[in-house]
């Protein structure tokens, strides 16, 4: 029989691990933390940190900074100039006449009088209709005329015959009445047969088309042999006047005040026109109106300039950059744009000081006028400011302006010949004075051979020994 039955379960007392396995484990962790321990300070003995870390890490921020070697820099110097009021707006060149050369009346185009794309001046010839059919109207309304005429003048005498008549009570005074009626109509006859023909000489001057302004003629677009029709709106060919020719545009309405200013006091705004990528000067003109009314969709006011073509500089339909000069600022503080940074602060530059270190300025900038910007506060004319090389600068760092970057006029910094004129970048030395001349406290040279300050840094950036 199966010896499988059931049997009552009883609990099995749970083992445990003897005392000495676990102290077994104990000393093991010990023994790895020595060991640790001894690594630790055999590595510590066998790599020695290197010298001056200690003690450049006690070392304060200033004298860190001081410990880095100077940055090379551009540097300009802040002055005072003229800034220009320019507004840059996108302008569509339109010319002063475009006309679609249409024939006034019907007829076979016999023979076209230009060449596509032809410079015409004002009364040449352009187109000739068949003029034959109104040169035969003209003599039929001639012969009219001749026979109205001769009606006239037999009625006129038989009048002046019965007011004779009349007079001597031989005839009616009413055959008198009829017969001056009667003469009254053959002078209208005659009056419309002189209108008639008029009107054929007027439509055998038709047939002969001229420019009717000087310009430019385009594609021809009838071929001669064609019927023309009057009441065509095609044409015969489109004529634009390039010479003078005009520059559109638009201003925002609050620009509008100070060009009205300039204009109700008899100035004359000039207008420079540049090319689409706003890169090459096309021509120069002036404000010639301006409209009388501001789109109220857009704020904006329409500007017509004017403009002197004769290169056909200027084509139809052009677009091009208006740059309009509203005013001069004269005598105002300017600072290369190349200097302005942004920040949270808003606009700084980094000023160079005397000790050769940047300080932060905030500044509040005004007008700009191309490379230059108008400053309102936070800078001084004969001020140093740092133009490349801002993007690892900080407030207090160490920099110098090597030769390479000291372009432009000189400044009077130091000892230096000749004045200073507009913007101005780095400094430069008088001529003549030996490289390598004697330097300042201490023995030793400056830059550019000029002689430092006791205590002062030398020429072009670089500091005294």
């Amino acid at each position: 029989m199966d010896e499988r039955v059931n049997r009552p379960e009883t609990e099995v007392p749970p083992l445990s691990l003897p005392a000495p396995r676990r102290r077994r484990r104990w000393w093991l962790v010990v023994a790895l933390l020595i060991a640790a321990g001894i690594g630790v300070v055999v590595w510590y003995y066998t790599h020695p940190a290197p010298q001056g870390t200690s003690q450049t890490a006690t070392q304060p921020a200033e004298q860190r900074a001081a410990a880095t070697p100077p940055q090379p820099v551009g540097a300009a110097t802040v002055d005072k100039g003229d800034i220009r009021i320019i507004l840059n707006e996108l302008g569509t060149v339109t010319p002063l006449a475009t006309i679609t050369v249409t024939t006034q009346i019907n007829g076979q185009l016999q023979e076209v009088g230009f060449q596509e794309g032809q410079m015409v001046k004002k009364g040449d010839f352009l187109a000739q209709i068949d003029p034959r059919p109104y040169q035969m109207q003209l003599e039929k309304d001639q012969g009219q005329l001749a026979h109205d005429q001769g009606l006239l003048d037999q009625a006129q005498a038989d009048l002046k015959r019965y007011l004779t008549l009349g007079r001597q009570d031989s005839i009616a005074q009413q055959q008198v009445a009829d017969q001056h009626f009667l003469v009254q109509q053959d002078q209208g006859t005659v009056k419309l047969d002189q209108g008639a023909i008029d009107t054929d000489n007027l439509n055998i001057l038709y047939c002969h088309i001229t420019a009717p302004v000087a310009g430019r003629v385009g594609l021809r677009l009838v071929d001669p042999g064609n019927y023309v029709l009057a009441g065509s709106t095609a044409g015969l060919v489109i004529l634009t006047q390039l010479d003078p020719i005009s520059v559109i545009f638009t201003i925002a309405e609050d620009n509008v005040p100070d060009v009205m200013a300039q204009l109700s006091a008899g100035a004359t705004l000039a207008v420079d026109a540049y090319d689409r990528s706003n890169t090459t000067k096309l021509a120069s003109g002036k404000v010639g109106t301006i409209d009388n009314v501001i789109d109220p969709t857009t704020g904006m006011v329409k500007i017509r300039a004017l403009f002197p073509n004769p290169k056909a500089a200027l084509f139809p339909s052009q677009f091009v950059n208006a740059r309009l000069l509203v005013d001069t600022l004269h005598a105002v503080t300017r600072v290369p744009v190349a200097a302005v940074q942004q920040g949270a602060q808003g606009a700084f530059v980094y000023v160079i000081n005397a000790n050769n270190t940047v300080s932060v300025k905030t500044v509040k900038l005004g007008v700009t006028d191309g490379p230059l910007e108008q400053v309102l506060s936070g800078l001084s004319p004969g001020d140093r400011v740092v133009t490349d090389g801002t993007d690892r600068l900080r407030d207090g760092a160490t920099v110098t302006v090597p030769a390479a970057k000291a372009t432009g006029q000189a400044t009077t910094q130091g000892t230096t010949t000749g004045t200073t004129t507009g913007t101005t970048t780095g400094t430069t030395t008088e001529p003549g004075t030996p490289a390598g001349g004697p330097g300042g406290h201490g023995g030793q040279p400056g830059a550019q051979g000029q002689p430092a300050a006791q205590g002062q840094p030398a020429a072009q950036g670089q500091p005294s020994q």
